[in-house]
């Protein structure tokens, strides 16, 4: 075993400042979220497909330069006043992503998670609480679509999130039959605070069963719209011949009378 036997400063990181070497020829500008591009570790303004690093703290001009002729500094944590779409005060604590450097939103399909929302400061803006090290509420799935309308599934969307947007209100989202086996579906509310009542339509044969769910067959499952908040969701599994089962449940579901 080798232990020190003279004093050996080390270089060390202190606070929440980080630098990355940027791509070529781009700019990334000072307050742009920034992305690390997971193929070669450079860094760009934010997008999809990137892991969020930071907010920039100074333009990093290197649009003619190679990739990684220049770093750009970011501010790894912390908390920043934002643009975010739909932003409301019944908002605080909810999830927020990016879809390029300068657009933030409620809806984690083809987007980045960048934080929470901290305090509410007006319509559409936020103060949102950040950290690079914070790991994306919704990571486990990385096949994710938006519904703003009727959805019949099938087979394929094994695995995926949906998230439903309040234009979705009333629309159907129907079940495959339990023969075909659909697993592993989570369905999560994106929309206001009271925008939207999701319906989940098994097939005429197929009960929904979960907790405090009286068990029928061809009665819908329906996130009640007066109290529905983002970030309530539902996860199904094909449970057995009698039809599907809750696994995980946010939010006021009941079954149709």
């Amino acid at each position: 075993m080798t232990t020190l036997a003279v004093d050996t400063p080390l270089v060390m990181d202190t606070g929440d400042i980080n630098e990355f070497p940027v791509i070529a020829s781009d700019i990334i500008y000072e307050g742009a979220a920034v992305g690390v591009v997971p193929a070669s570790g450079h860094a760009r303004p934010l997008a999809d497909g990137d892991r969020f690093v930071g907010f920039a703290e100074q333009k990093a001009d290197n649009s003619t330069g190679a990739a990684a002729a220049i770093n750009v500094r970011v501010r790894t944590r912390g908390r920043v006043q934002l643009s975010v779409t739909g932003a409301a005060i019944t908002d605080v604590g909810q999830p927020v992503y990016a879809t390029d450097d300068a657009a933030f939103g409620f809806i984690p399909t083809s987007a980045v998670f960048v934080g929470y929302v901290h305090r509410y400061v007006s319509s559409g803006v936020a103060i949102v609480a950040y950290d690079a090290t914070w790991r994306d509420p919704w990571g486990e799935y990385t096949k994710r679509e938006t519904l703003t309308g009727t959805k019949t599934f099938d087979a394929e969307d094994c695995g995926k999130l949906f998230a439903v947007t309040a234009a979705a209100d009333a629309a159907a989202l129907t079940l495959p039959a339990i023969a075909a086996g659909l697993s592993g579906l989570t369905i999560l509310y994106v929309g206001a605070y009271g925008g939207a009542a999701i319906a989940v339509d098994p097939n005429a044969s197929d009960m929904i069963l979960g907790p405090d769910i009286t068990g029928a067959d061809n009665k819908d499952l329906i996130l009640t719209k007066a109290t529905a908040r983002r970030g309530d969701f539902v996860t199904l599994i094909a449970g057995d011949a009698d039809g599907y089962m809750v696994t995980r449940l946010r939010g006021t579901w009941a079954r149709e009378a």
